[in-house]
């Protein structure tokens, strides 16, 4: 009886190892990722974009998702994320697609 248990042993901690091995995360930068409508941005990049002081443009027409905005607009990149930029317009935050100068999201 005492090997039968022993033997048991052996075999659960076999295979509890088994399953803790394949609790492995592998994290890697990726571009922001829209579900449904909703964008879903790193909050390391919204926290560094609200605690950047940088001057508001002025820009005739809506800040709105979806609009390009023109070279004359100065953008700013977010350190660490090139998938990201950043820059103020009328008084708001928005982030920017720098590839694309496409406003991602408005940051209130």
């Amino acid at each position: 009886m005492r090997i039968q248990l022993l033997a048991a042993s052996a075999a659960f901690v076999m295979m509890s190892g088994a399953a803790l091995a394949q609790s492995t995360i592998i994290v890697q930068e990726q571009p922001p990722v829209v579900t449904g409508s909703t964008l879903v941005v790193p909050g390391e990049v919204r926290t560094y974009v609200m605690e950047q002081t940088v001057p508001s443009v002025t820009y005739q027409g809506d800040v709105v998702v979806g609009t390009a905005l023109p070279n004359t607009v100065e953008i700013h990149t977010v350190d660490g994320y090139n998938d990201y930029a950043y820059t103020v317009v009328n008084q708001r935050r928005v982030l920017i697609d720098p590839q694309t100068r496409t406003v991602i999201q408005v940051l209130d």
